[in-house]
């Protein structure tokens, strides 16, 4: 076998296991900053929504996103992984269902397995934005629906070779694919939900509700960063040094400044360096770079960080103050700032980097490429969004989607599992009773 295929295999496989490892991150982040009460409810999302993206992408999802189709969406291959590989390897004239996928030289399998890995991610993204209401079994099928259908439509648009690829659009590492549109279809379950009980007064201030273990956020936030280091590398889909090497720095630089700008804006606007905004603030930083990761130098890493990191705090607070409640940050991490990387192809993207394609604006491309990745944030922003709440009201209207206020109080662990993850510790009685709530609901 050749020497270079075996090395880009493992090189995919190791990576995508790098993303893989990232549920425990993202469960260690949303457990950590939501309530005790919840905490159970929160794990066992993160942990059971890959099972079900595995399922959903085997089943459908890999078809509709890499099979051969029109521009909207892949026609071949679906209904279970399927479809011939059609690797280089394989010779010129051989031919499959994948045909997006043959600038790669991996087995298909490999693909399928990184390709998974990343659906996977966009999924648990919308698992905190709606944490601490939503009932377990209704976000089971969303995370169906949106493994299954929406984000491999638009991944066929952006990675399949569907409109958005044809047009240029680029996104190295998915800031829009994985990110956004794991953003957008939160924003529509916080929107179909509601915000949580007790977060805001009649007069429209803010009630925080602190999480329970920012030690075991700054945890999760760790194992996220480390595998970041196999979102964005691994996107080579093959072991070029030169390549995976820059890419490797300019998502390190790229989180470490944002970390140092939230926690000075952060500081500024609070009074103190609060750790989850830090937390958030690194988070915010990789999802920046996610999509030029490898379009752009080291330098201009380094500033989309620095932006990265003030506007996710702004961003953390606006969704405050317009009672948009995200009880860990998502929308601010992956919608905002999903929607800023993609922007920052088009403005600090370098052609020696993007072959066939204009610098960005920033140096010297003109509005091409900024125009063309606009295109593709509102386009892909209107129909995961659009999707997504037609999803969550059909939920709501069949299943119900909402937990009972006396649940959300007492707290979706005993509610919805029956157990609590700190079983030792004392449960102390609400300051409140269901008759003080009752009242209030009639109110």
């Amino acid at each position: 076998m050749d020497p270079k295929v075996v090395a880009d295999t493992l090189w995919v496989l190791i990576t995508a296991m790098l993303v893989f490892f990232m549920n425990l991150g993202f469960a260690c982040v949303e457990t950590g900053f939501c309530r005790v009460k919840n905490s159970t409810n929160i794990l066992s999302k993160n942990f059971i929504v890959f099972a079900c993206s595995t399922i959903a992408f085997w089943v459908l999802g890999w078809g509709l996103m890499f099979g051969n189709g029109n521009g909207f969406m892949g026609l071949e291959g679906l209904l279970l992984l399927g479809g011939a590989d059609n690797s280089p390897a394989m010779g010129e004239a051989y031919k499959g269902a994948y045909a997006a996928l043959n600038w790669t030289g991996v087995p298909m399998l490999a693909k399928f397995f990184f390709q998974l890995v990343f659906a996977g991610t966009a999924a648990t993204i919308v698992s905190g934005a709606v944490a601490e209401r939503i009932k377990y079994f209704s976000f089971i099928v969303f995370s169906f629906i949106i493994v299954g259908i929406i984000y491999p439509i638009v991944g066929h648009w952006i990675w399949g070779g569907g409109w958005l690829a044809l047009k240029g659009f680029l996104d190295f590492a998915g800031s829009t694919q994985v990110h956004s549109i794991g953003g957008w279809a939160a924003l529509a379950g916080v929107i179909a939900l509601g915000p949580r009980y007790g977060k805001y007064n009649k007069d429209g201030s803010v009630n925080p509700i602190p999480g329970h273990n920012l030690a075991l956020g700054l945890i999760g936030c760790f194992i996220l960063w480390l595998g970041w280091f196999g979102f964005n590398p691994g996107s080579t889909m093959a072991a070029d040094p030169e390549a995976i090497s820059r890419i490797c720095i300019t998502t390190n630089t790229a989180a470490a400044a944002a970390m140092l700008s939230a926690t000075i804006i952060s500081t500024m606007l609070l009074g103190k360096p609060d750790l989850g905004m830090t937390i958030n603030g690194c988070l915010a930083g990789l999802v920046a770079i996610t999509a030029p990761c490898a379009f752009v130098s080291v330098t201009s890493s380094f500033i989309i960080g620095l932006i990265a990191g003030a506007l996710v705090v702004l961003a953390v607070i606006g969704f405050d103050k317009v009672h948009i409640d995200d009880p860990v940050g998502a929308l601010a991490v992956h919608l905002c700032n999903g929607v800023f990387g993609t922007i920052c192809v088009g403005l600090f993207a370098e052609s020696q980097w993007t072959p066939g394609q204009a610098s960005g604006l920033l140096f010297g491309g003109g509005l091409k490429l900024l125009s063309i990745q606009l295109t593709g944030v509102v386009t892909v922003g209107l129909f995961v969004f659009i999707a997504s709440f037609i999803v969550w009201q059909l939920l709501k209207v069949t299943m119900g989607i909402r937990v009972s206020v006396q649940e959300e109080i007492e707290g979706l662990d005993i509610g919805e599992h029956g157990q609590t993850t700190y079983p030792e510790f004392v449960t102390r009685k609400p300051a409140y009773s269901y008759v003080s709530i009752a009242e209030r609901i009639a109110e």
